[in-house]
């Protein structure tokens, strides 16, 4: 098995807890968005719409992050016989669709300085533009993704575009927050899928700075962050990268390789 994912992707990070959590061994590939590398001839014939994670098994290919989880599921519970294990319940699948509504994507931008998104939408257009050189029969994916690109930046400009992120983000920590008035975890005093799928959204909003306004304010999700955090699938998947000034290594790292491969022209 084969996971193609990178430490930034918050859908990446879903997966990764679930393999963790279910002790499922797989091969890991990082392919990193920021810089480009799902541009990448090899991985865009792979997966079209360049989006992490990709999950291969033979030749069983997932691009879809519940689809995924769920296959992880179903592995662990049939094939290594885990006792421990279950499928998710319906309450569980709720949960995880209402949070995977939730696009992080503007939310993310918008709190990210504007020199650096520029500077980052930028290089990933001129890569895209000499992948499609190098690869002329991907010519009409690799236009989509362009036009996709020029999308972004223009929903960027648009401030309500921010607006009903932030609301649509507060409207599911407002219902988290009831849930767990009454409960350990989100669907109850058992750790679940649900909880995987809201564990990297609450580590997104602290990677922002934006801990005090989102969760330091609901003090339900304060306790709860403080519990999942202790969870070896979080140090290994989430901690081990933006934990204290692992962070600052990690943002350094990505943003030393754009500008030094924009000042060569190299893409």
């Amino acid at each position: 098995m084969q996971l193609y994912h990178h430490p930034y992707s918050l859908d990446s990070q879903k997966v990764r807890l679930t393999l963790e959590e279910n002790g499922i061994d797989y091969t890991s590939y990082r392919v990193n968005p920021i810089t480009g590398k799902n541009m990448e001839p090899s991985f865009f014939r792979l997966n079209p719409s360049a989006k992490l994670p990709v999950f291969q098994n033979g030749s069983h290919i997932i691009f879809d992050t519940i689809d995924i989880m769920q296959y992880i599921e179903r592995i662990a519970v049939f094939t290594l016989g885990s006792e421990n294990v279950t499928l998710s319940s319906q309450e569980v699948i709720e949960w995880m669709q209402r949070i995977q509504a939730w696009d992080p994507k503007y939310f993310t931008l918008f709190h990210i300085p504007e020199k650096y998104r520029f500077t980052v939408s930028k290089f990933i257009r001129r890569v895209v533009i000499a992948r499609m050189a190098e690869s002329p029969d991907l010519a009409g994916s690799y236009h989509l993704k362009l036009d996709e690109v020029y999308e972004t930046e223009d929903k960027l400009r648009d401030p309500d575009v921010l607006k009903q992120s932030k609301e649509q983000l507060a409207e599911i920590l407002d219902e988290v927050e009831r849930k767990l008035n009454e409960s350990t975890y989100l669907a109850g005093d058992e750790f679940t899928m649900a909880d995987v799928m809201l564990i990297p959204v609450l580590a997104r909003i602290v990677l922002l700075d934006l801990e005090e306004e989102y969760i330091c304010s609901r003090p339900n999700i304060a306790e709860y962050w403080n519990l999942v955090q202790q969870r070896p699938s979080y140090k290994k998947v989430i901690g081990n990268y933006f934990s204290g000034w692992r962070k600052y290594k990690t943002l350094l790292k990505t943003w030393c390789f754009v500008r030094v491969r924009s000042m060569l022209k190299r893409y």
